[in-house]
């Protein structure tokens, strides 16, 4: 018999040990809580959703949300699953889990999901999503984490490859976007250069930096140069249609910037210079521009 009381016992605490676990670490009230297994209605949920979701229904979709989360979700669900000829989600694994003292059901969901916009572009992902339910289970809130797969026709965070001259150590490393303030840095310069502010341009730039024209002319764009650059001129435009930063993956954080832009000058004599622009801009370890290489094209006749 004791044997027996000791066996339950040590059982019973193996149950009971086993329906929490886990901790929250944020900080806040709930700091130090643990988490329970959720229901398998909040699980039902989350599978009528993809249910919904893949055959573009978004107003069946909304049943499964909120009165409030379905007034914010409707209309961008309505429009997003309009642009889409097929639409697939794929749960693979979903767990419910309870904080501590909460009603609420956080549900973790991954799936695949594979989407096939009308205009043709294709995009493959992986995602790692929280449904939170209420005692209702309805769905509260949501929140999502993506891993695009390599044949995704965009959205993946590298990509193209740099060759040079084809002996560099970086030779066939893919480029990744850039994003320290190169992008900030040039719409500034755009507005300085349009109001003829040498000194104000000349900031922009790190000492001697360099710009290579279309002509092949090189020049040191010192800030005595810069406080000459409009001394001929009586107008000068200069209009980006895009400004693109990268950078070589894996390398330091110097990167370049490509623009395509137009142009335009007139000088104090009446002679006009208007062009279509391709430059590229490097920037940097200290986010100044240090070199510009300019490629121009005649504008295009009517």
């Amino acid at each position: 018999m004791k044997n027996l009381l000791y066996t339950l016992t040590f059982c019973s605490s193996l149950f009971l040990s086993a329906q929490s676990g886990g901790v929250f670490l944020g900080e806040g009230e709930n700091k130090g809580k643990s988490f329970t297994i959720g229901s398998d209605e909040s699980v039902a949920t989350v599978l009528k959703i993809a249910k919904d979701y893949s055959a573009k229904d978004a107003t069946a979709m909304m049943t499964n949300y909120t009165e409030e989360f379905s007034e914010k979700a409707l209309d961008w669900s309505t429009k997003f699953l309009g642009s889409m000829e097929t639409i697939t989600m794929d749960p693979y694994l979903i767990i419910p889990v309870k904080m501590e003292g909460s009603e609420d059901t956080m549900v973790l969901t991954w799936s695949v999901e594979n989407r096939n916009f009308k205009d043709g572009s294709i995009e493959n992902l992986n995602l790692m999503e929280i449904f939170t339910t209420n005692k209702e289970n309805k769905v509260s809130s949501f929140g999502q984490w993506v891993y695009r797969e390599k044949d995704s026709n965009f959205g993946l965070n590298y990509g193209g490859k740099f060759i040079g001259d084809g002996t560099s150590e970086w030779s066939g490393r893919p480029l990744v976007f850039s994003n320290r303030g190169e992008v900030e840095a040039i719409e500034k310069l755009l507005v300085d250069y349009n109001n003829m502010d040498g000194a104000a341009c000349s900031e922009a730039f790190a000492d001697n930096a360099v710009l290579l024209d279309a002509e092949g002319t090189k020049t040191v764009m010192t800030k005595e140069v810069w406080a000459q650059v409009f001394e001929d001129l009586s107008e000068v435009s200069w209009k980006a249609y895009s400004i693109v930063p990268v950078k070589i993956q894996n390398t330091d954080p110097e990167s370049g910037v490509t623009v395509f832009s137009r142009e335009k000058r007139v000088s104090k004599d009446g002679t006009v210079w208007e062009k279509e622009l391709v430059e590229w801009f490097f920037f940097n370890m200290d986010g100044k521009i240090s070199r510009v290489t300019q490629y121009a094209k005649a504008l295009t006749k009517e």
